[in-house]
């Protein structure tokens, strides 16, 4: 495998780092989510200010779409971890309803939310769908990881077991502008350890683009390397450390 040694995005002025790691999916945010998500947003020119429940909101230069670190609010949990990332898209700028949003908890990579963010930003329309869900799958597959055999269209996970991502049910409090019951949206995270607490949780509402989803998988099967200060400690034994700076 081939990779290169520098980070992907840029950064703030950080310590050297200490490890390159593989699999990304289980590599961990760092304990630095949101100042690398803050950073990305900052560069893509998204507008930030604090809110009146101790979060920090951003929004995009055309007012309509919004990244929110809400971790301070403890708004739900996803896996039994809180939510720390909310992004949601509008069609109108003043419009109150959200048409989608997308929930992460802390945990996550956070190459992963910087490409789907870059992803998000790129984008004319917010929430024009041309694409279906294979588009996801298929881009998981383009990485190595695996369909599941009992749900082949809607289910794939890496080739170590370890990350899943899966068209279901959306959660309760995974809602957007479509108020039907029983809508199907993209889940995925990260269970190092089967039975053992989850590493990350990631949850999209049912209107979420497809192409937009799938960025954010492609991303997160990537076998490029990640350097991190620290490692998650249920991911011992999983995560393979390439190079010790």
């Amino acid at each position: 495998m081939e990779a290169s040694l520098l980070p992907h995005h840029s950064q703030p002025n950080l310590p050297d780092p200490v490890y390159w790691v593989t699999p990304r999916h289980l590599a961990g945010d760092d304990g630095v989510l949101a100042e690398r998500m803050g950073h990305t947003l900052s560069d893509l020119g998204w507008r930030m200010w604090p809110t009146a429940r101790q979060t920090l909101l951003y929004v995009s230069p055309d007012g309509l779409c919004g990244a929110e670190w809400i971790l301070a609010a403890y708004p739900f949990e996803l896996g039994g971890l809180p939510v720390a990332w909310q992004l949601s898209a509008r069609l109108h700028a003043d419009s109150a309803m959200t048409e989608w949003n997308a929930y992460f908890t802390a945990g996550i990579p956070y190459e992963v939310l910087a490409d789907l963010l870059m992803a998000v930003d790129a984008r004319e329309a917010p929430d024009i769908d041309s694409e279906g869900p294979e588009t996801v799958l298929n881009a998981l597959g383009a990485q190595g990881w695996i369909r599941d055999l009992d749900s082949p269209h809607t289910t794939a996970m890496d080739p170590g077991f370890s990350a899943t991502v899966s068209l279901g049910l959306q959660p309760p409090l995974v809602q957007d502008a479509d108020p039907r019951p029983d809508l199907m949206g993209w889940q995925a995270w990260a269970e190092p350890i089967f039975g053992a607490p989850y590493l990350w949780c990631a949850s999209f509402s049912a209107n979420v683009p497809h192409d937009l989803v799938a960025a954010f998988a492609s991303s997160l099967a990537s076998p490029a390397l990640v350097s991190r200060q620290t490692l998650p400690k249920n991911a011992e034994g999983r995560l393979m450390v390439v190079h010790r700076s």
